[in-house]
């Protein structure tokens, strides 16, 4: 079922967003060479526990997760690209590391996620963060009262086309609000004008992820991780947005 918040329910959302948002930012600042996975998802705990929010990813356990998810952060690396299970493993020089976070915070959702490349970046992977960022710019920016989610994913689509990226649709953006995945899905390849009409008081989260050289996925044996067929890597970006009347308002934005 599609919710659509009145103007006060925007306002009690705006807390949890910018706490993801900080949160990431303090994340992304951590995540460096030599760190291990364990200390990011542990760091992300105790930020949960300090604001007093709840995480959205702990007792998570939909139909495609082999158990409840038991961490509070997505930690995607390299071939990795979604729904990563953070495990015991140290960041070394040029990985490309996915974080995804989603907190509720006084019974309000959000939901982010970027992409960091941890020391000497490779060209390859600097132009694949560049052109998942500006998909989620355009889709973004698509995002206008009066269209269509089909409108969305066209413009997300058409970033991708461009930079010679093939796009999987089976897992995209959502909506949000008292839980971390409602309707509508928002896939990140579409066609303009189609789906569910974009009206004010909307609030949904724009998710555009790529694969180098592929757009084929496969579950790791943790149960959890989704990883590229061919090994290429990728790359995950998301905001937490709120259609209004003047356009869409990034709740999840970063400084």
């Amino acid at each position: 079922m599609i919710e659509l918040r009145t103007p006060a329910e925007l306002d009690a959302m705006r807390p949890a967003g910018r706490f993801v948002a900080d949160t990431l930012t303090r994340l992304a600042d951590a995540a460096d060479v030599g760190v291990n996975l364990l200390q990011l998802d542990a760091m992300a705990h105790d930020l949960i526990r300090k604001r007093g929010a709840e995480s959205c990813y702990i007792d998570y356990h939909p139909s495609f997760g082999a158990s409840p998810f038991g961490k509070v952060l997505c930690t995607s690396v390299n071939d990795a690209v979604l729904h990563g299970l953070p495990f015991d493993y140290v960041l070394r020089d040029g990985d490309v590391v996915s974080l995804d976070f989603a907190v509720a915070v006084d019974g309000w959702v959000a939901d982010s996620a970027l992409t960091v490349i941890v020391g000497t970046p490779r060209p390859e992977d600097t132009r694949l963060v560049q052109v998942t960022t500006a998909a989620l710019e355009a889709g973004i920016a698509a995002a206008q009262p009066g269209g269509r989610v089909g409108d969305i994913s066209a413009a997300i689509g058409a970033v991708a086309a461009d930079a010679g990226y093939t796009v999987n649709t089976d897992f995209g953006g959502h909506g949000v609000g008292r839980t971390m995945h409602g309707d509508p899905h928002i896939a990140n390849s579409g066609r303009a004008g189609r789906g569910v009409p974009l009206r004010p008081g909307l609030v949904i989260a724009i998710e555009p992820w790529f694969l180098q050289t592929t757009n084929r996925i496969f579950t790791d044996p943790d149960g959890w991780t989704l990883r590229s067929e061919d090994g290429s890597r990728g790359a995950h970006m998301e905001h937490t947005i709120a259609i209004t009347a003047d356009g869409p308002v990034v709740l999840t934005a970063r400084d």
